[in-house]
Order: C-alpha cells, then structure tokens, then sequence
C-alpha cells in the first residue's frame, strides 16, 4: 500500500511515519522543506497551496492520510485558510489522483465549532469531506500527548514543581500519539464496510475520559509527586492570562484567547457510540502509562 501523509513532519505525522516504517509501507510525505532520506518515504515538497505538489503527493496513493493543520495562532483569520482552504485543496488532488480513501484529521473542538475560530474551521472541513464524492473517513483525535508533544509539556513541567493550573471543572479524554498513529493506518487498510464514511472519537479506553483534577494527579505522579495543587481558573482570568502569554511570547504563545474558548468547555469526553470498530482498532496505550512514558521521553531529551 502506497500512503500519502501531509502534516508529515509535525507531532503527530512524524509518530505515523515511525508506525508506517514498522509496517514497510510506502509513503508519500509533504514537506515545506528538505528532509533527511528516510527509509520507505518519499519527500514532496511543497505546501497545501502548491496544486502541483498535491498532485504528486496523491498521485499513486491507496489512502491519503491529511493531518496538516493550524491548531494555534495568535490571529483566528489564520485557521480558514490553513484548515478550510488546505483540506478543500488536498481533497481536490485525492479526487484527481483516484486515491480510494480520503482520512482526515480533525478535532473534538468541531463538535462545538461556536467556541473557537478553530473548531469552526475544523468543522467546516469536515463538511468539505463528507461531501467530497470520496470514501472518507474523519477521526476526531482528543487530547493527544506523547514522546515530541509541545502542548502537554507545559503541565507536566509545572506539575514538577507541585503546581498545575486547570480550566472550571470538567472532563477530556485523551490519546497516545503512538496510539493514534496506529488508528489512521489501521483505517487504510481496513475493510471499506468497516470504515467508508465513518466519523470516530477515539481515546485511550477511560470510560467516562478524566476529569481535569485526576489528569492533573496523574500528570504530577508521572514526574514523581504525591499530590499537586491544581486550582481551576475562572474563564476570565484565563483570558487575561492568554493575553498575558501573547505580550510575553508574541506568535508563540502556547495560550491564546480562541483557546481559551474551547478549553472552559466543560465536556471533551469521546462519546462510545462514535468509537473506533473494535475490529479495526483498539487503545494500547493506557494513560496512567502513556503518562509515565511520556515523562521518561521529556527527561530523557532534556525537555523536563
């Protein structure tokens, strides 16, 4: 099977070329840049507005696999065009090229796109997909942590120090990005019945995902403490904070205002009845594991 990748050199694309690796497939991989060789892949370079890179990215491909995106900026005009506009143009090249599958990345966040310029983006790409013509398949990733990720380092850099502030009280579910990577290469070679037009909500096997305070917990036991302080935050002082993190960081601020918006939402649990077929896919990972794992990798690489 011949995939094509974008979002290849990102978090969770360069998790999906170590699991395509494992498996010997043939990958096709987008890049905005040259790129060491690397076994069973090859590099195309170009962006999601370079229609002739598209094409030979799709050209050849079974599946492609569209997981490039924007999930922070500093300005929300930025998520249509990268979003939106990138996934209408990678659909254009799937159709072209005959690819049998179109797999897109989405988020949780589209399920209340009335919360962020981003869940809105995501959601309207999403509509872009189910009316493609396409077999497609959308997989609505929640919290995804791992060995490379950015976003969870920052709690578990102040849990080290006892201290992990929280969004008002709520519930998320959350993934492995090993876990995940094996979820959208197991979709490409799934039986079509089992996943043509399928939209799923995949986690790590917590019913009822964790509450704030219990990933907190696990998060501080994962770098060896006891117990945390994790005090929720009012919306509003998250705000101030975000605009706090903008003036410090500038263009990158972990923080932002349309963050801010979904992250107060008090429910980001994946819902059983849009879980994966057990025949195609099941969690590995469990998260009290994956968070220890994690951990290790952070110390290890000099991050934590």
């Amino acid at each position: 099977m011949t995939v094509a990748i974008t979002g290849a050199t990102g978090f969770v694309g360069q998790a999906v070329l170590d699991e395509a690796a494992r498996r010997e497939l043939t990958v096709r991989a987008l890049t905005r840049r040259a790129q060491e060789d690397r076994f069973g892949v090859t590099w195309i370079e170009g962006t999601l507005g370079d229609d002739a890179a598209l094409a030979r990215l799709a050209e050849g491909a079974e599946a492609v696999v569209h997981i490039a995106g924007l999930t922070s900026a500093p300005d929300p005009a930025a998520f249509g065009p990268a979003n939106v506009d990138g996934t209408a143009a990678m659909l254009r090249a799937a159709k072209d090229s005959g690819s049998r599958l179109f797999v897109f990345v989405s988020s949780l966040a589209a399920r209340e796109p009335g919360l962020s310029a981003y869940g809105a983006s995501k959601a309207q790409a999403e509509r872009l997909v189910e009316t493609s013509g396409l077999d497609w398949t959308i997989v609505r990733p929640p919290g995804v942590y791992g060995p490379r990720d950015v976003d969870y380092l920052e709690m578990f850099r102040t849990a080290k120090r006892g201290f992990v502030p929280l969004p008002p009280p709520g519930a998320s579910s959350i993934i492995h990005v090993a876990d995940l990577a094996r979820l959208l290469l197991d979709v490409c070679g799934a039986p079509r019945n089992l996943v043509r037009r399928g939209l799923f909500e995949p986690d790590d096997g917590r019913a009822g995902g964790w509450s704030h305070k219990a990933l907190a917990n696990a998060i501080g036991a994962a770098v060896g403490k006891d117990r945390v302080f994790a005090p929720h935050l009012p919306k509003t002082i998250m705000r101030v904070a975000a605009q706090a993190d903008g003036m410090i960081r500038g263009n990158k601020a972990r923080l932002t205002l349309d963050r801010v918006g979904y992250m107060a939402h008090p429910d980001w649990v994946a819902r059983p009845p849009l879980a994966v077929p057990g025949e195609v896919w099941r969690p590995q990972i469990q998260g009290r594991e994956g968070l220890v794992e994690t951990a290790r990798w952070y110390r290890e690489n000099g991050w934590l």
